[in-house]
C-alpha cells in the first residue's frame, strides 16, 4: 500500500533545528513582567544605573533588560527576576502574577518549558519618591 502525502504536509520536525538566543527569552521575560500591576520597574537601582549608562554609551547597546538573568537550554529554562513593587500592593501577589505572566508568555512564544522563575523583590516605589531618568516598564 502507498502512503498519499499532500505537498507541504511533511513533518517539519526533522527538516532542521530551531535555537532560542538567552536575549531572546531574556527580552520576552522582561516584558511580560513589566505588563504585570503592580511592577514599577525591573532591576535594582544599580543595575538601572549602569543600564542607562550603557545606553548613552555609542555601541553599548540598549540596555533594556536590566533585571532579568535567564539560562536556556536546548528544551527548558530558567528566570531569575529582580523587580522593584509599587508601594501599597501585596507584594506576594505581585510575585505570583509576575511568574504566570513570564511562564505563560515565554512558553508560548519559544515552546520552552520555564522551570523556574526566582523572583528578587529589591525596593519599592513611594509615591512621594521622584522618577529617576530610567523609564518605567511598558
Amino acid at each position: 500500500m502507498t502512503e498519499v502525502t499532500e505537498h507541504g504536509s511533511r513533518n517539519a520536525g526533522t527538516l532542521g533545528r530551531t535555537t532560542i538566543a538567552d536575549g531572546v527569552v531574556t527580552k520576552i521575560a522582561y516584558l511580560a513582567a513589566g505588563d504585570v500591576v503592580g511592577v514599577h520597574a525591573l532591576g535594582s537601582g544599580l543595575a538601572r544605573s549602569v543600564g542607562e549608562l550603557r545606553r548613552r554609551v555609542p555601541g553599548g547597546g540598549s540596555g533594556g533588560t536590566h533585571g532579568v538573568k535567564v539560562e536556556v537550554g536546548e528544551k527548558q529554562t530558567a528566570i531569575d527576576l529582580d523587580i522593584i513593587a509599587e508601594y501599597g500592593e501585596v507584594i506576594p501577589d505581585v510575585a505570583q502574577a509576575v511568574r504566570e505572566q513570564v511562564i505563560a508568555t515565554v512558553e508560548r512564544m519559544t515552546g520552552l518549558e520555564v522551570v523556574e522563575v526566582n523572583i528578587a523583590v529589591s525596593d519599592v516605589k513611594l509615591p512621594d519618591e521622584e522618577e529617576e531618568t530610567v523609564e518605567r516598564v511598558r
